[in-house]
């Protein structure tokens, strides 16, 4: 949460993208677990406490999938957030989505550009 223990917009926006998805999802049937959420933290550091809880959640198997809105909400350091989805999730037989980027593991073909769309992630230097 933010300072004011108010919850952000952005928060609230990627809630209901989510929760819309979930409940929409016709294939496909999820049960929330919990939401992970590291509001005011930014996503170059994968230190975020939600973050964390969520891997001890992965690591007690608590949870076979995460859903993000986009990439971009797992994380935004491309090496690492490559290393969570081409490495640990798949090791560990997590499903992840990626809403808004149609990226959903299950589905091969949605995974073919992931390493390009990771590096747009990629900050410019200068």
């Amino acid at each position: 949460m933010t300072g004011d223990d108010r919850e952000s917009e952005s928060i609230s926006n990627q809630r209901k993208i989510i929760y819309d998805f979930i409940e929409n999802s016709k294939q496909n049937k999820f049960l929330v677990i919990d939401d992970y959420i590291d509001d005011g933290y930014t996503g170059t550091n994968f230190n975020r406490p939600d973050f964390q809880r969520m891997l001890k959640d992965i690591e007690n198997e608590k949870i076979n999938a995460v859903i993000t809105k986009d990439l971009s909400r797992l994380g935004r350091d491309y090496i690492m957030s490559g290393y969570y989805l081409e490495n640990y999730f798949k090791e560990k037989n997590i499903r992840y989505i990626a809403i808004n980027d149609n990226i959903d593991s299950d589905d091969d073909n949605s995974y073919d550009m992931i390493s390009f769309r990771l590096r747009l992630q990629r900050p410019l230097c200068t």
